[in-house]
């Protein structure tokens, strides 16, 4: 009887102990916000620290972030592209998108927002002593910078003799104003207030366009939306901290004090906007610029390339694999099978690689399939290129003459025997020079991943560039990153087609 008992109690201390940490891990997964913005959106919505890139600073973060401890959730932030925010909403990559996103109704009818947190306009901006432009019908005939999918783009359209030049970040818009690139700028007037209010380059002309309302877009769980979400906005304005955050980034406005009923005069030293102009606004000496690139620019680089190299190795073995199998069908296959062969190859070469991005990682969870980022990145960009592959190995395949598959087979090999003694190990080796450069065109393509929420290479360097202010240092040094990572296997390539190759020294005796 004692060594039942015994046996149960020791069950029972066996169950919980190993139930208690699941328990206790599915719980801190309930307590997790994850929210979704675009660091590269720039200031002062949601971005990269100047001071340590590593930290995502801006209104919106520490809107999310006190949310979170109103209501005793923990949060986690995950990247993705702005105008991927809401189709990630809808795949379940995150809980809730917070970037700056208006509250339209086309967008309503695919995601629910919160409360409205932020009321603002759009504003012009031109260059400074430009003087014939102040309002909307001055802009026509005029090309025009905007946000890429934001209501500002949406007012231009509008405006048929307006040319629009969308951009997929607000930085990219102000350089090319900067150089004459468009006329004029129309935006939100936080990021006019941010990028160019301060700047002697440019100038903020004419009144108030329009009304824009923010709201944080949750997927369609109106209980979440209502019992965290809402529950913890209202709990921060009540308490004072909502006001707070936004009067420490110079963005408390009347119209908002109005909406909120908080009509008080403003009395907060607007601390992190005087600190992020502060920062834009020091000399870029030696010793800035070296500490920029060495100490936060190379680090960062080294954690993406990581990144873009275990994309890039991946793909390139899928394509490796799957373009011979396509080149072996085509080659040798039955007329069905050839078809089919030819049918995958034409598909994805006549498609843009983007575009099948987009429909691997968002398109399939509507079928039931979900992968993680990184899956369909390798899965994507392999497809792509095994149809690019399969082209070299069936030009190999080609080449090598009829006869010796005859030979092989009269000596009695089957034909799969044929293939990999006789056949292959001649292919390949005419195949290495073309399939090194599809490795190198892969390696660039991969920027192409970040549309998914992986940060990579090019990705990193957009982030950097447009927190400091710097495309040409940055670009430099992300593109000597790409070229030290592509050198070794050029060289690797080289050292394969010296050791495939006929030797010219060949001694008759």
């Amino acid at each position: 009887m004692w060594t039942h008992h015994l046996i149960k109690s020791r069950l029972i201390t066996l169950s919980i102990f190993l139930i208690a940490p699941l328990i206790l891990f599915s719980q801190s997964e309930e307590k997790v916000i994850r929210w979704a913005a675009d660091a590269e959106s720039g200031a002062p919505y949601v971005f990269q620290d100047p001071a340590n890139p590593t930290r995502i600073i801006g209104f919106e973060a520490d809107i999310v972030r006190a949310i979170g401890r109103a209501v005793g959730y923990e949060t986690k932030f995950v990247q993705n592209s702005w105008d991927g925010l809401i189709p990630g909403i809808n795949r379940g990559d995150y809980d809730i998108a917070i970037n700056g996103l208006e509250i339209t109704g086309d967008r309503s009818k695919q995601v629910n927002f919160s409360e409205v947190y932020y009321i603002t306009y759009e504003q012009i901006i031109v260059r400074n002593g430009t003087t014939d432009i102040n309002k909307i019908s001055d802009l026509f005939g005029k090309r025009v910078g905007t946000l890429r999918g934001s209501l500002a783009e949406r007012i231009l359209n509008d405006h048929e003799d307006i040319v629009v030049a969308s951009y997929p970040s607000e930085v990219a818009s102000f350089e090319d104003l900067k150089h004459q690139k468009i006329d004029a700028v129309l935006i939100d007037e936080p990021v006019a207030k941010y990028y160019a209010a301060w700047r002697d380059e440019f100038e903020l002309v004419g009144g108030p366009i329009g009304e824009v309302n923010y709201g944080i877009v949750v997927k369609d769980d109106q209980y979440f939306l209502d019992s965290v979400i809402n529950k913890g906005l209202q709990k921060i304005i009540a308490t004072g901290e909502f006001r707070q955050i936004m009067e420490s980034w110079d963005l408390w406005n009347p119209v908002l004090g109005e909406a909120l009923g908080d009509n008080s005069l403003a009395n907060d030293p607007h601390e992190n906007y005087k600190r992020f102009i502060s920062f834009n606004s020091q000399e870029k000496d030696f010793d800035y610029l070296k500490n920029l690139y060495l100490n936060i620019g190379l680090p960062l680089y080294a954690e993406a390339a990581l990144k873009t190299l275990e994309l890039t190795i991946f793909a390139m073995i899928l394509a490796i694999i799957l373009g011979l199998l396509l080149a072996i069908m085509r080659v040798y296959g039955p007329t069905p099978i050839k078809f089919l062969s030819v049918l995958y190859i034409e598909i994805i070469r006549g498609t843009p690689l983007l575009v099948q991005l987009f429909l691997i990682y968002y398109g399939l969870p509507e079928l039931g399939i979900k992968l993680n980022p990184i899956m369909a990145g390798i899965i994507g960009l392999g497809i792509n290129y095994a149809a690019y592959e399969a082209e070299n190995y069936r030009a190999g395949l080609n080449s090598v003459p009829s006869g010796q598959m005859e030979a092989a087979l009269s000596l009695g090999m089957t034909r799969p025997q044929a293939l990999r003694y006789v056949i292959l190990p001649q292919a390949i080796r005419l195949v290495i020079p073309p399939m090194t450069n599809d490795f190198i065109s892969l390696l660039k393509d991969s920027s192409l991943v970040s549309i998914i929420t992986i940060v990579e290479l090019t990705n990193q360097y957009s982030k950097l560039a447009s927190t400091y202010y710097d495309y040409i240092g940055f670009g430099l040094m992300v593109a000597g990153v790409y070229l030290i990572i592509g050198l070794p296997f050029v060289w690797l390539s080289r050292y394969a087609e010296r050791k495939f190759s006929v030797s010219k020294k060949n001694k008759f005796k």
